[in-house]
């Protein structure tokens, strides 16, 4: 995996939520969150892998909402700072949170309903592999997030400490039938970076998300918006 080091630093975990999801990165959370409950609702009674759940933002939400949710990341700092979210909402006993690899997930075969993976293939070295991995281990659905070639986000890649790698439509479609897996829907979103969101005040954030959303509605700029949220189905 591209960038272990940097992940797994305990000053990067702990400034990790502030740095990407305050001022107008609020937007980017709250649009992958809904990009989560939309692809695997209802989400109650649920048995959910999250994999790279770092500081349980999603880990969390999905145990609040009922489902049965196990978190595993490779960085023992953010699994800290996923376990401090579980206590501060009471959830200590209704999820877990474990250190593994995602290439070695120790599981058995299809021993959750459905596996989602957000902020994690733009650091695979080996997403055939990975995905292949998170196959195994689910008997229903497959939820991700891939971060677009022909995006803004191409511009800036090469700066990322810790790498980035992005993708074609093409290039996932491929993936998904090498490993045997079916597209449901795909979402495409956020033709400005991520890293503006980031830099700006979220007054100023919105304003921008409107017109964002105004022109990505558009068929014709689904090809350079900088991420694409994947729902697939196990054959």
């Amino acid at each position: 995996m591209k960038g272990q080091e940097w992940y797994q630093a305990d000053d990067v975990a702990a400034e990790y939520d502030d740095k990407r999801f305050s001022q107008g990165g609020q937007l980017i959370d709250r649009r992958e969150k809904e990009a989560v409950l939309e692809a695997i609702m209802p989400v109650e009674d649920r048995n959910v892998l999250e994999i790279a759940c770092g500081t349980g933002r999603f880990t969390v939400m999905l145990a609040e909402r009922g489902a049965d949710v196990v978190g595993l990341d490779i960085s023992a700092a953010m699994l800290q700072q996923g376990r401090k979210k579980a206590q501060a909402a009471n959830l200590e006993g209704t999820l877990e949170f474990l250190r593994g690899d995602a290439g070695r997930l120790p599981f058995p075969d299809d021993h959750f309903d459905t596996v989602i993976a957000m902020r994690f293939f733009h650091l695979a070295d080996d997403p055939e592999a990975f995905l292949r991995e998170m196959r195994r281990v689910s008997r229903d659905q497959i939820v991700f997030d891939t971060f677009n070639r022909f995006s803004a986000r191409s511009v800036y890649n090469w700066a990322l400490p810790m790498g980035s790698r992005l993708y074609s439509k093409s290039e996932v479609s491929v993936l998904l039938a090498k490993t045997d897996l079916t597209l449901v829907d795909v979402e495409d979103d956020f033709l400005a970076p991520y890293g503006l969101y980031r830099s700006i005040p979220n007054r100023l954030a919105t304003a921008i998300r409107t017109l964002d959303e105004t022109v990505g509605g558009r068929p014709v700029t689904d090809h350079f918006a900088s991420v694409s949220y994947w729902n697939t189905r196990v054959r």
